[in-house]
């Protein structure tokens, strides 16, 4: 997906690995590593933004989500690209303005964004283009180390070109994703 200083979002491709429940864990891992190399090569993105775990419920599925968080993360460090980490709320509030959304409305208001004729599908293609809609509208993913871009009205801001309340603003969004987002079904 291409977004510009204006963000305005263009896709460029989309697309879902999807790996026989039959199958090893090595090898679903291995099928997924190999899709994204080869998207990373033939795409050559500047960041990658995967959904970051967060779970209460679920062991099963956290241990799933990250299992190919690492993945992302080791293909974008040997291509020396950006990882970015945003929570599905965090997602699904870039795009429908409301964290909570339902699968449905997400995959409306990527379709909308995008301006495509129909919704993605499967729901799976839609909540990764709303995580890459989310990173290239908010930037800052990770924050970790200072060195990633800030993405604000204006455009990207080099980490080192930032002003004080620039700096101020993604330390407390790198605070933010350390300590993870709130649950609202579980807020007081």
């Amino acid at each position: 997906m291409d977004i510009d200083p204006r963000r305005r979002v263009r896709l460029v491709e989309v697309g879902v690995v999807r790996t026989p429940p039959s199958q090893s864990p090595e090898l679903r891992i291995l099928a997924i590593a190999d899709a994204l190399d080869d998207w990373i090569a033939r795409l050559g993105p500047s960041a990658l933004s995967v959904e970051r775990v967060f779970a209460r419920d679920n062991l099963r599925s956290v241990i799933g989500v990250a299992q190919v968080m690492g993945i992302v993360m080791l293909a974008g460090a040997r291509a020396g690209v950006e990882v970015a980490q945003h929570t599905p709320s965090e997602a699904k509030a870039a795009v429908t303005g409301s964290g909570v959304a339902g699968k449905a409305q997400v995959q409306a208001m990527v379709a909308r964004i995008l301006g495509l004729a129909e919704p993605p599908r499967p729901a799976d293609a839609a909540d990764a283009l709303a995580q890459a809609i989310c990173h290239g509208w908010r930037g800052g993913g990770t924050g970790a180390d200072g060195a990633t871009e800030m993405v604000s009205a204006g455009g990207a801001v080099r980490a080192s070109a930032r002003t004080p309340a620039q700096r101020r603003w993604a330390a407390a969004q790198a605070a933010a994703r350390r300590t993870g987002a709130v649950d609202p079904r579980h807020a007081g």
